[in-house]
């Protein structure tokens, strides 16, 4: 019998982009399936407003994908977006953890 890895998705600011991809690794070297965001917006590529709303959506389905959500969180920090990707996985009843709890 096969049993199907944890997957695992990863919820941050895109100013830690490199902190995400050090994390996806990590998870993935240790067997689990990661879903992370697939753009960080940089100021030489800029994305749109709607891209953005997008994006957004997109994230939703991928928490829905997960069984349990891992919050990068350098320093502590959550944004907007981060703080409504919690909400919304709390919401589903995924179990969500932090890099850098309180």
């Amino acid at each position: 019998m096969v049993v199907r890895p944890e997957i695992v998705c990863l919820c941050g600011s895109a100013r830690f982009a490199d902190e995400i991809s050090v994390a996806n690794r990590e998870l993935t070297l240790a067997g689990a399936i990661v879903v992370a965001p697939g753009v960080f917006p940089h100021a030489a590529e800029p994305i749109t407003d709607e891209q953005k709303a997008e994006l957004g959506a997109l994230h939703l389905r991928k928490i829905d994908l997960a069984d349990r959500v891992l919050v990068v969180n350098p320093g502590g920090y959550i944004g907007e977006s981060t703080s409504r990707e919690i909400a919304y996985a709390r919401s589903t009843g995924k179990p969500v953890s932090f890099t850098h709890p309180d």
